[in-house]
């Protein structure tokens, strides 16, 4: 249907689509055609021999919780626990964050801090690609007519990853400002995402290599002026706004104290005995 219609309308969990549909921003103009119960959507599959975790598009935030997918992605279910209600997660996808592509995505950091990459199908055969270069700009991705997102395969990392955000209130809310920070133990990197604070997420690569090349990867610490420094950095690589929810300024010192707060719990902070963290 993808392939002979352009009017297509594709609904997932519905938590997005719905919302603009019932505020009249959104009118289907063609069919609307429902995906969720797709087996091949539904499912997911971990790969241990290359170390990689595939989630399927319609997979939701409550599966993405469960524990057999927690152990392996831990940050993927510290995001999915902060969206929404029980009733959102239970029917929002990751498939679906996905393609709203908001730069407000509880899932898409995690994803880019994972070095993530998408699946896309359609008649003509499929196509994979850096979640990175999918996402394009605010609600933009790089979806050709005609295609479909399948699934999603993330590394299955050793090491500390963590996903934090900040809002308006302490539950049910829309990131003013969010972070992820992913250690790799064996390829001794870190990774960091930024959500809410750019057009789309934000990779903080002068803040990885900062603090990559400060931890004592033997002991999985770092000084805290390392840690300090980090937390700068990646406030300078946010390119925030300020709207009706926030301020540029708050956002941009927000995200730096995520990002050093996270990474102390990665890195235990070095000093002397009852050096203040």
């Amino acid at each position: 249907m993808l392939a002979e219609r352009d009017d297509v309308t594709l609904l997932a969990g519905g938590t997005d689509a719905m919302v603009e549909i019932n505020d009249g921003h959104r009118r289907p103009q063609g069919p609307v055609v429902a995906v969720n119960r797709i087996p091949d959507l539904r499912s997911w599959r971990h790969d241990r021999a290359a170390g990689t975790l595939t989630i399927g598009a319609c997979v939701t935030y409550t599966e993405l919780m469960d524990p057999a997918i927690a152990t392996l992605v831990p940050a993927l279910a510290e995001a999915s626990r902060t969206v929404g209600s029980p009733q959102i997660r239970n029917a929002g996808t990751l498939g679906g964050n996905l393609g709203t592509c908001s730069p407000a995505g509880d899932g898409l950091p995690v994803l880019a801090a994972l070095d993530a990459t998408v699946t896309l199908a359609s008649r003509s055969g499929t196509r994979t690609m850096p979640v990175t270069e999918f996402m394009v700009g605010v609600k933009r991705t790089a979806i050709e007519p005609g295609e479909l997102i399948t699934e999603v395969t993330l590394p299955v990392v050793d090491g500390w990853q963590g996903y934090a955000k900040v809002g308006v209130r302490n539950a049910m809310v829309i990131a003013i400002a969010s972070t992820c920070v992913v250690f790799d133990r064996a390829a001794q990197t870190v990774r960091v995402a930024l959500g809410s604070v750019g057009p789309t997420i934000l990779r903080c690569p002068d803040a990885e290599a900062h603090l990559a090349s400060h931890v004592d990867w033997n002991t999985m610490s770092a000084a805290a002026d390392d840690l300090d420094r980090f937390g700068t950095l990646v406030s300078d690589a946010s390119r925030p706004i300020t709207d009706h929810r926030s301020s540029a300024e708050y956002r941009r010192h927000a995200v730096g104290v995520l990002a050093r707060r996270l990474a102390q719990r990665a890195a235990t902070p070095a000093g002397p005995p009852g050096a203040p963290a």
